[in-house]
């Protein structure tokens, strides 16, 4: 048999050593894949399908023994034959998980940035200051229904709620989470830019007492944020002074939490009418939450994984 070139060699080189390596039965009729056959489908699951001619998003078992038929690797083979050679080698190629290359290097200013957020959450602060957490929660839709849903009955009957539905429009959610005392400040609008997010600055401006000197506002880098209308609108409101949280740190915004929590409670499913009757519902929500409103127990543990390889001076000690 010519030599196999499994790893670094080409595809071809490979085909022709493993022309007459079929899966076959041994004297006692069990089926077994000849070591090249193994290599080859290890060679194949290790690289995007892409690049082997297939235009599909990844392998599964089905089309590894697919290729390999095309391919003239072996006449014939068994899916499970190829989902134990992968299983020996450790490979689920139909397994995906997300990542996100780094648009900004976790630099000294990034966890300088990290650290003076974790001490607006953690230290004590002033009577004339406050907190808030703030960001919106977009496109909310109210996914009017054809019939109305019905609640869960006895005899495991759960709630339901017809599958069918129209569109009418969608809201944004404007939120200021107090991250001392849980409590929300909410306001819809139709559109996310900048004259929103000013009117919702007012809005908190209103409802905050003037006795507050200083509102600290945590939010992302986002234009809507730190546009030149929101520039302008701060120089005539000293009061508010921004915190804008590092490039892929949403985790580190605390209204994050509390929006998960909204999506689970209200919008397990959305059967409202109209745009007005669910923002009516989203401002209902707000009120109950604020009768029981609690702060999360954020603390400097939670961070003290991002922290691990921040210069020693910045550390924050768990």
């Amino acid at each position: 048999m010519p030599e196999v070139q499994c790893i670094n060699g080409q595809r071809d080189s490979m085909k022709t050593g493993l022309k007459d390596s079929m899966t076959r039965q041994d004297a006692a009729g069990v089926l077994f894949s000849p070591p090249e056959v193994s290599v080859y489908v290890v060679k194949m699951a290790c690289e995007r399908p892409e690049t082997c001619g297939k235009s599909l998003s990844q392998w599964d078992c089905r089309e590894l023994v697919r290729k390999l038929v095309e391919d003239g690797v072996v006449e014939a083979i068994s899916t499970e034959t190829v989902r134990s050679i992968l299983s020996h080698h450790k490979l689920k190629p139909w397994r995906n998980h997300m990542w996100l290359s780094a648009k900004k290097n976790r630099d000294e200013e990034f966890y300088s940035n990290v650290c003076s957020i974790i001490d607006l959450y953690t230290r004590p602060i002033m009577p004339h200051e406050v907190v808030l957490s703030v960001d919106e929660k977009t496109s909310l839709q109210p996914r009017p229904r054809h019939s109305s849903t019905k609640p869960a009955k006895s005899g495991n009957i759960p709630n339901l709620y017809e599958h069918e539905y129209r569109r009418d429009g969608a809201l944004n959610l404007f939120a200021a989470f107090n991250t001392r005392t849980g409590e929300v400040i909410g306001q819809c609008y139709s559109r996310k830019r900048q004259s929103e997010f000013i009117s919702f600055l007012e809005h908190i401006d209103k409802t905050i007492p003037q006795t507050t000197s200083l509102i600290h506002i945590v939010c992302d880098n986002v234009s809507v944020h730190h546009g030149k209308k929101v520039r302008n609108w701060l120089k005539n409101n000293p009061r508010f002074v921004f915190h804008f949280t590092p490039v892929h740190c949403s985790w580190i915004n605390q209204v994050e939490q509390w929006f998960s929590i909204f999506q689970r409670k209200r919008f397990k499913f959305a059967d409202f009418p109209s745009k007005e009757a669910m923002n009516q519902a989203i401002m209902d929500y707000i009120n109950e939450w604020n009768s029981h409103a609690h702060p999360f127990n954020w603390s400097t543990k939670s961070v003290v994984k991002v922290m691990a390889h921040a210069p020693e001076h910045l550390k924050i000690a768990a």
